[in-house]
C-alpha cells in the first residue's frame, strides 16, 4: 500500500532554510515533499562564516564532495581559534581542534604534564597538540601518514547557501519566491495549515519548519511560543560585519580579539576577510564599535559595515504543534565558538530521527525540546566561561562579566577543575576534555592539584615518554605543507562562483 508524501513546507531560505531542505530531500525525499518559501526582498544574516569539525561529519552524512563545497564558497581550513585579550591583555591562546597528548582512563593528559612541570620540564601543552602547533604555523593537510587531522572550514555563508540551494533544487526541493504576509492555523488544533504569499499563493503543508531568522515569523508570531532572555550572562546585543581584502595568505584558524566592549573575529576566505565586531549596546555605542573594528582590520573594505541586532536566548519550545524552528528562529549563541551551523545540523539530524510522519508530534516534539535546551545551555556555558574566567578591569563591560553570577553547572565544573585538575566532557558531546582545559588555563586558571596517578610512573620515564610523544608531534609538524600551498592544490576556489 502506498502512502501520500509528507508535505514540508521551509519557511525562509538562508543557511539554514537551505541546509534543511538539502539534508532532508538527501535523507528522507523518498518520503516527503519539501516546498521551500522566500523572498529575494528580505536579506539573510549570512555572516557566520567559522564552522566547527562536526561540520565535516555532516557533510560526509549528506554525500557533499569536499572539494566541490571548498571551491564554490571560498573555503579555508580551520583547526581552531586564536583567543587573544582574554584573560589579560596581552594574552594569547588557542583553542585547538586537536587531542592534546595521549588520553588514559583514569587520569588526562594534562594531569601527567603537570606532574612533569612539578618535576622541572619546561614546555607548555601546546608543544603536544599537532593542530595547534600546525595552526601556529600556517600549515595543513587532510593527514599525515594515517593520522587524520580534526578541522573545520572557514566559508563564504552567502554562497554556502547557494550551493546548497543548487543542490537541493536538483534533487526535487521546489523553491517558491514569495513574502509570507499571513499563517493560518487548523482552528481546532492549532496546527500551521498553511502560508499566505503576498500574491495571494497559498501554500499547504503537513510539517512547517521555521526559518524565518530572528523574526520567527512562524514558531513566535503565529504560535506564540515565548523566548528565554539570556542577556543576564551574555551581554552582547549588537554585532558589525565588514569585508575586506586579504594582504596575506589565508591561516588556518579564526582569531577573536577581545575589546573594551566585545570582541572581534577575523575569518580568513581564499580571497579575502571576514570581519566582524560583538558589543554590547549597554557598554558601547555603534559608532565607537565601529572605530574599534576599522581600526584593527587589514586590508581594504571591499563592503560597507551590515549591522546586526540580536538578543541571546532560546525559544522555550523548538517544537511547537506541527512547526520546528531551526536556526536563528530557535534561539541565537553569539558566534564565540561557531556554533551557529553547527546548531542547525544537529537540529536537522534531531529531527530526522523524530520526524512525525504519522502526524503525531506530542512526545516527539517534547524529546527533541528536552534535547535542544540541553544543547543550548551546555554551548551557552562555554561562551559564558570565556567571559566570566577573565582578570582584565580595565572597563566596565569586563567588571560585569568578572563580577557576574554563573550558571550552578559552570559553577561546579571550574571549581573541580581549580581544586583537583578534573576535567569532563559535556553533556552534548561537542566540547571535550580538551576545549575546557584549553580555554580555562589558557585564561589563567591552573589547578591547585592534580590527579595522584600521574605520580605513579617514575619521574625518568614520565619524562622520556612525554619527550617521544613531543617528537612525534614535531616530526608530524615537519610533513605538513603550507596551508595556502595545499588549498591551492586541492580546492581552489571557483572563479564562476
Amino acid at each position: 500500500m502506498t502512502q501520500s508524501k509528507t508535505r514540508v513546507v521551509i519557511a525562509g531560505g538562508g543557511t539554514a532554510g537551505w541546509l534543511s531542505a538539502f539534508s532532508l530531500v538527501t535523507r528522507l525525499g523518498a518520503l516527503l515533499d519539501i516546498t521551500l518559501v522566500e523572498s529575494d526582498q528580505i536579506g539573510t544574516v549570512g555572516v557566520g562564516e567559522a564552522t566547527i569539525p562536526t561540520m565535516c561529519n555532516f557533510h560526509r552524512l549528506m554525500g557533499l564532495d569536499e572539494r566541490e563545497f571548498m571551491a564554490a564558497t571560498q573555503a579555508t581550513f580551520k583547526l581552531g581559534i586564536q583567543f587573544d585579550n582574554w584573560g589579560n591583555q596581552g594574552d594569547s591562546y588557542v583553542h585547538s581542534f586537536g587531542e592534546i597528548g595521549q588520553r588514559s582512563w583514569m587520569a588526562e593528559f594534562h594531569e601527567f604534564w603537570m606532574e612533569a612541570v612539578a618535576n622541572g620540564q619546561q614546555d607548555t601543552l601546546e608543544d603536544y597538540c599537532l593542530e595547534l602547533k600546525a595552526a601556529k604555523q600556517n600549515k595543513f593537510a587532510l593527514k599525515v601518514g594515517n593520522r587524520p587531522l580534526n578541522f573545520a572550514y572557514h566559508l563564504d555563508a552567502t554562497a554556502y547557501a547557494a550551493y546548497l540551494r543548487n543542490k537541493a533544487e536538483q534533487a526535487g526541493v521546489t523553491r517558491i519566491e514569495g513574502k509570507i504576509t499571513t499563517v493560518n492555523k487548523h482552528p481546532d488544533s492549532g496546527n500551521i495549515r498553511e502560508l499566505v504569499l503576498d500574491n495571494d499563493a497559498r501554500i499547504e503543508g503537513d510539517v512547517f519548519i521555521d526559518c524565518t531568522g530572528f523574526r520567527a515569523l512562524l514558531i513566535g508570531e503565529a504560535l506564540g511560543v515565548g523566548y528565554d532572555d539570556w542577556s543576564h550572562l551574555l551581554a552582547a546585543d549588537r554585532a558589525i560585519a565588514v569585508q575586506t581584502t586579504a594582504v596575506e595568505p589565508p591561516r588556518p584558524y579564526t582569531i577573536a580579539t577581545a575589546h573594551d566592549a566585545g570582541w572581534q573575529w577575523r575569518i580568513p576566505l581564499q580571497s579575502r576577510v571576514g570581519n566582524g565586531i560583538v558589543y554590547s549596546s549597554r557598554f558601547s555605542d555603534d559608532e565607537t564599535a565601529l572605530a574599534t573594528l576599522m581600526s584593527n582590520v587589514t586590508g581594504e573594505a571591499v563592503t560597507g559595515p551590515r549591522y546586526l541586532k540580536f538578543k541571546t536566548g532560546m525559544r522555550q519550545q523548538a517544537w511547537a504543534k506541527n512547526c520546528v524552528a531551526i536556526g536563528l528562529s530557535s534561539g541565537f549563541l553569539e558566534p564565540l565558538e561557531s556554533t551557529s551551523i553547527h546548531l542547525v545540523t544537529t537540529a536537522l539530524i534531531r529531527l530526522m530521527k523524530l520526524f512525525p510522519f504519522e502526524g503525531e508530534c506530542g512526545l516527539l516534539a517534547e524529546r527533541y525540546n528536552r534535547e535542544t535546551q540541553k544543547e543550548m545551555e551546555t554551548i551557552r556555558d562555554f561562551i559564558v566561561l570565556h567571559y566570566h574566567l577573565t582578570q582584565r578591569d580595565d572597563s566596565a563591560f569586563w567588571d560585569f562579566y568578572r563580577n557576574m553570577e554563573i550558571p550552578e553547572s559552570l559553577q561546579h565544573r571550574m571549581a573541580m577543575f581549580a581544586e583537583h585538575g578534573y576535567v569532563w566532557p559535556d553533556d552534548v558531546a561537542l566540547f571535550r576534555v580538551d576545549s575546557w582545559v584549553q580555554v580555562m588555563m589558557g585564561q589563567g586558571l591552573m589547578p591547585k592539584r592534580h590527579h595522584g596517578a600521574s605520580r605513579m610512573l617514575p619521574t625518568a620515564s614520565l619524562t622520556q615518554q612525554l619527550t617521544a610523544f613531543k617528537q612525534s608531534v614535531n616530526n608530524a609538524l615537519a610533513q605538513l605543507p603550507e596551508h595556502d600551498a595545499f588549498i591551492k592544490q586541492y580546492c581552489p576556489a571557483d572563479k564562476s562562483t
